[in-house]
């Protein structure tokens, strides 16, 4: 399977965890021999603009992280670029999901899942889609941005029971069929991770759901790096996420 990846990834461009040292080098040192690496390229100014703005953009621009941030969001572009024929994940940073069109927080700058789907959308690559973010904390700013667009279902499962949990994903998926799924693939709901819920094999089957959902939707399905902090276990549950895709 192709994974979208950039060396620049392996800098430190800020304090907090998302950015900590190491954080990358987990997931990659697990999954290289296992997948074929696609060198990440940045989105550009048009794709970044169709979902922030003007003034957000140069925000981060001042803040010194316009570059990594462009960069994180490019790559999730061509994940779900490349979804559309096979399945794809984006091992990229800084993560998205919390920032809306005109603010940001939680770690997020750029909102990498927004920017694609709105790419694929404005290039006439798909007519809908449907964004999976199983991520400890609510993705405001996917919601923000994509919620009120008709073309868009989003879920996050809110389930406290891991049968429930898994129960609920597969339910959901289910109820929108779409051309693409997009997963906003945060893995601090893990149970040696922040969340303290779900096992590595959970991930896998969540990969197995989503592309079994795509193949009955006659779609394209890919995933992107939102967060995960305990290095010890995170290259491991990207690993069981790509597996349960390749199925």
């Amino acid at each position: 399977m192709k994974v979208v990846f950039h060396p620049d990834f392996f800098e430190v461009y800020t304090d907090d965890p998302a950015a900590a040292s190491g954080r990358m080098e987990a997931i990659i040192s697990v999954i290289e021999p296992h997948v074929e690496l696609v060198k990440a390229e940045p989105a550009d100014a048009a794709q970044i603009l169709a979902v922030h703005t003007a003034e957000h953009i140069e925000r981060i621009r001042r803040f010194g992280l316009y570059d990594i941030a462009a960069l994180a969001a490019g790559g999730a572009v061509q994940a779900a670029t490349i979804g559309l024929a096979e399945p794809c994940f984006a091992a990229i940073r800084p993560p998205g999901h919390h920032a809306s069109g005109g603010s940001c927080w939680g770690f997020c700058f750029f909102n990498n899942m927004a920017v694609a789907i709105e790419a694929l959308k404005q290039q006439g690559q798909i007519r809908s889609a449907y964004i999976l973010d199983f991520d400890l904390h609510f993705g405001d700013g996917t919601e923000n941005i994509l919620g009120r667009k008709n073309y868009v279902g989003i879920h996050n499962p809110g389930a406290h029971d891991r049968t429930a949990y898994l129960a609920e994903v597969e339910d959901e998926l289910g109820r929108f069929p779409a051309d693409i799924i997009g997963i906003s693939a945060g893995f601090d709901n893990h149970r040696q991770d922040w969340g303290g819920l779900l096992t590595t094999d959970d991930y896998r089957e969540m990969g197995r759901m989503v592309r079994s959902a795509a193949q009955r939707n006659g779609g394209g399905c890919f995933a992107i790096l939102e967060g995960g902090y305990n290095h010890d276990v995170l290259g491991v549950n990207a690993l069981a996420l790509i597996r349960g895709l390749s199925a």
